[in-house]
């Protein structure tokens, strides 16, 4: 086997055809787009690197045919989070054999403790957490987009190198026409008559407005998660117009009382239905593409990106009033059938607790996992929000 960094036009390419050979002949794959992957390993694109580094590495067998890739990361801001420094490996992927796997992780746990790791979780992304987190271990469907999607042998190699589960994050899925149940109805639709409270949908045209009430919100109601790093209000005006081209006005919700911003429910169109079908490549042609099957309404299907309500609001109803905005607005308009919510924390029972009640089932299970490399110490789980 031969381990090889990624440092050229020529390896870059190979590193994003690795998992075109691993997942060949499986139909639920679907291709992430060349650019969002280039982007994550890109200065100029990337503010991770401001205060950290990356490196990559393909892995070949001797006759030079692909059989893994890696990505190994820290950025002192995060890393310094937990009680010990912790770095960060993704994009990983490999053939079903542990001693190819063994290589990649090794040579991660070797470059991390070159940058004074003492740790490193995995599969996660060099950047949010909103994009290529966690490993899939239930819920082999096509993925929604930026999601990971793995071969169930995956588990196995990352637990046979001593990786123990750090938290599950769970996807859920119901209809967007489902009726709201009665433990949420009368709460939200009191919060609903009273003046004080008010949701509306985002306005293309004030993205500034909207990026300050969801930075304000985001840091209130994430403010208690372990290694919470903060948004700034340039992070969420980035956040927003990156979004913007996909954007539907009435898929973004913001809930207000007395005019200050207490909630958001973030929802886009699940944008790997016609991703699919463009290999990769948002060229020209890909760009055609999309047009038309965006056309031909090929996305029956949204996706919940963030939900957020501040602490103070919590318990009161706001999740309801949020849903009976939702549920006057969207499905007269009919354009799509269910609404797959991701990325909820195990440590985060209150908001399991909202998206069940509110009659969802879960969908999908994610690990992020945490390798300590002195295996000597305490391994500790996420902590509860509580």
């Amino acid at each position: 086997m031969k381990l090889i960094e990624v440092q050229n036009p020529k390896t870059e390419k190979e590193f994003l055809q690795v998992p075109i050979e691993i997942y060949k002949g499986d139909a639920n794959w679907i291709r992430p787009l060349d650019k969002d992957m280039d982007a994550v390993f890109d200065k100029k694109k990337n503010k991770y690197f401001r205060q950290g580094d990356c490196v990559r590495y393909i892995l070949k067998g001797e006759g030079d045919e692909l059989l893994g890739r890696v990505a190994a990361f820290y950025d002192k801001k995060s890393s310094s989070a937990f009680e010990q420094p912790t770095g960060g490996m993704g994009f990983f992927e490999c053939v079903d054999d542990q001693k190819a796997a063994f290589v990649l992780f090794s040579a991660c746990q070797k470059w991390l403790e070159s940058k004074g790791m003492e740790a490193m979780d995995g599969p996660i992304n060099f950047g949010e957490k909103d994009k290529w987190w966690g490993l899939m271990v239930d819920g082999f469907y096509p993925p929604t987009y930026a999601m990971n999607y793995h071969h169930p042998y995956y588990r196995a190699l990352f637990e046979s190198y001593g990786f123990q589960t750090y938290y599950e994050q769970y996807n859920y899925i119901m209809k967007v026409n489902a009726p709201m149940p009665e433990k949420y109805k009368e709460r939200a639709e009191r919060l609903w008559a009273n003046p004080s409270y008010r949701v509306e949908c985002i306005d293309k045209k004030r993205l500034d407005k909207y990026a300050a009430d969801f930075c304000t919100i985001y840091n209130k109601a994430w403010g208690k998660h372990a290694g919470f790093k903060g948004m700034s209000l340039e992070q969420a005006k980035l956040t927003l117009k990156t979004i913007k081209p996909v954007m539907e006005e009435d898929l973004i919700y913001f809930a207000y009382k007395d005019e200050a911003p207490i909630g958001f429910f973030i929802m886009l169109p699940e944008l790997n239905q016609i991703f699919r079908h463009l290999n990769g490549n948002l060229n020209w042609l890909g760009k055609i593409k999309f047009l038309w099957y965006k056309w031909r309404k090929e996305c029956d299907k949204i996706f919940g990106v963030a939900f957020g309500v501040v602490p103070e609001e919590q318990g009161k109803g706001v999740e309801g009033l949020i849903i009976i905005a939702c549920s006057k607005i969207m499905p007269p308009k009919n354009r799509y059938g269910d609404i797959e919510m991701t990325w909820i924390g195990d440590f985060n029972p209150k908001m399991i607790n909202v998206v069940e009640t509110l009659g969802a089932n879960r969908y999908r299970t994610y690990l992020t996992l945490r390798k300590l490399f002195d295996e000597n110490r305490e391994f500790k789980r996420a902590p509860m929000i509580r």
